[in-house]
């Protein structure tokens, strides 16, 4: 086994403690670990990220169900409009995006470096979102307001798309959706955001297309690793203070988005 695969495996275990202690994030890391260090193809590492993240995600759920912490109508609410959208995603959009996508000037993309550069920018957003301060968050833990439904539906099919097609989870989308418009406490906002996740991810996993050939023996130990890392995470989360992890995790994104952007529209 070659350096950059002990580190790939290795990474599984923090994509499974993200989880844990963010209830999202852990697909900004899989496509990456997937993509760089394994070098597995990106379309093939949206599939395999898919299930790595639903499977994780699902274990990680269980233990909030156990306490309580997830909140069923608001994820009902989430998660329906997002498996139609994710499923659409997988089987109509992803097939037909062009081999090549010309841009300008006579600049073209292939279709895996758009992927990429689609996820990258999913990066910059999501790492936006976890350092920026969110004030909101505090005071709506602390109101009793109607849930906004047709608003959390909405951004429901929205992150179907983006779990469709690049495989992220979401999380980073689905937890401020739940705290703000559901009127969530953070803890069950996310359990509730993880088992959206595992309902997105394992949907659109299974929605892939069917051409693609699973190596079965790599996902099972990869996921493994990753739920053995989830246990980690949850059990971290109770003395680690979590708004200080997002922030501190949310540079980590943003230095890996760009870090993407670069490799992959300046030094290929």
């Amino acid at each position: 086994m070659t350096t950059l695969q002990v580190a790939g495996f290795s990474s599984s275990i923090l994509i499974g403690i993200s989880l844990g202690l963010l209830g999202g994030g852990g697909s900004i890391l899989t496509l990456p670990v997937l993509v760089y260090l394994l070098h597995i193809n990106p379309i093939l590492s949206t599939a395999y990220s898919l299930f790595i993240v639903g499977t994780t995600s699902l274990v990680g759920s269980i233990n909030y169900m156990k306490q309580g912490l997830i909140n069923y109508s608001a994820a009902v609410a989430f998660a329906l409009p997002s498996l139609v959208t994710v499923i659409l995603a997988r089987q109509f959009m992803l097939p037909h995006i062009p081999a090549r996508l010309p841009l300008w000037a006579g600049f073209e993309l292939t279709k895996p470096v758009a992927l990429m550069v689609l996820f990258a920018l999913i990066m910059l957003a999501a790492a936006y979102s976890m350092i920026r301060e969110n004030k909101a968050v505090s005071v709506t833990e602390r109101e009793d307001k109607g849930t906004n439904f047709p608003v959390i539906a909405l951004e429901g099919g929205l992150v179907g798309l983006v779990t469709g097609i690049v495989g992220a989870g979401g999380g980073f989308l689905i937890i401020p959706t739940l705290v703000l418009f559901a009127r969530l406490p953070m803890k069950t906002a996310i359990g509730s955001s993880l088992l959206i996740i595992a309902f997105n991810s394992l949907v659109g996993f299974t929605s892939s297309p069917a051409a693609q050939v699973i190596d079965w023996g790599f996902l099972s130990v990869f996921t493994a690793l990753s739920v053995g890392g989830i246990f980690l995470g949850s059990q971290l989360a109770r003395y680690i203070a979590g708004q200080h992890l997002r922030k501190a995790f949310g540079w980590f994104v943003l230095g890996m988005g760009v870090f993407i952007l670069a490799k992959e529209l300046l030094f290929r």
